[in-house]
């Protein structure tokens, strides 16, 4: 059967201009380029992009439109500030994290939802004594106002260890610092931006799954796990959110103060 031609849709290619001004952007955003700093000349874009002059002047063009750049005739294009673009950069990036945090915890709850119970059944009293150790190097990192990141994988990673299921714990060594999205080392996930409340709560929570491991309760056990994990990633979607609101409204509230 012969397709109609009607039903055909044809993607558009973006134009030679509209790659070279999206190169431009990412690069400026990226901070490649910082506000002041004059870009390459039209010559030397010509020769990085491999396009004509015609094409660079209409990327200049565009990212002018944007209020990215600024022209000075016979000095060169230079980049001004605009911190509603940057706030639109970082906005889209804090969603892309807040989806792969939450990608990873959805993993976990359906590894370690079934790796607590089987601890609780199978552990032996020095896997046992090891979760206990994880738990309480929480809780001293904790006291210190250290960060608790490393502590926390080992409480997690010692209870895959007791389920003496060898594939439970290479799950989570895959997994590595993603496991403890939290902890990451970046503005938005490093443990600073981190309350002593909320990594207290986390720590209330793993002291119901350590009681319920310790009581062999195996369901009590999943139950524990599986609040603690929803938990997580409910909180983590709320923070990450909070702090890109807090961005926002500091950044809007930078641009809208006079220039003296």
């Amino acid at each position: 059967m012969r397709a109609n031609p009607t039903d055909m849709r044809v993607e558009r290619r973006p134009k030679l201009f509209e790659n070279v001004a999206q190169q431009l952007r990412t690069q400026i955003l990226a901070g490649d380029y910082l506000v002041g700093e004059r870009l390459p000349t039209e010559t030397r874009m010509t020769e990085l992009f491999g396009v004509s002059r015609t094409v660079v002047r209409e990327a200049v063009a565009a990212l002018a439109a944007d209020s990215m750049v600024e022209v000075r005739h016979g000095a060169g294009v230079f980049v001004i500030d605009n911190p509603t673009l940057k706030i639109s950069a970082m906005t889209s990036d804090m969603g892309n994290r807040i989806s792969r945090a939450v990608n990873v915890l959805e993993v976990r709850m359906g590894i370690e939802i079934e790796s607590a119970g089987l601890a609780a059944q199978r552990r032996s009293p020095s896997q046992e004594a090891r979760i206990q150790e994880a738990f309480f190097e929480f809780e001293a990192l904790l006291k210190q106002g250290e960060p608790t990141g490393k502590a926390d994988f080992a409480f997690h990673r010692e209870i895959a260890a007791a389920t003496n299921n060898e594939f439970y714990v290479e799950i989570l060594d895959a997994l590595g610092d993603r496991t403890i999205p939290c902890d990451r080392s970046s503005p938005w996930y490093s443990v600073e931006v981190l309350s002593a409340d909320y990594l207290g709560g986390l720590q209330r929570e793993h002291l119901r799954i350590l009681q319920a491991i310790s009581a062999g309760d195996g369901d009590a056990a999943r139950d524990a796990m599986r609040a603690h994990l929803v938990a997580a990633k409910d909180r983590y979607r709320q923070r990450l959110s909070g702090q890109q609101a807090d961005y926002s409204q500091n950044h809007l509230d930078a641009a809208s103060k006079p220039a003296f």
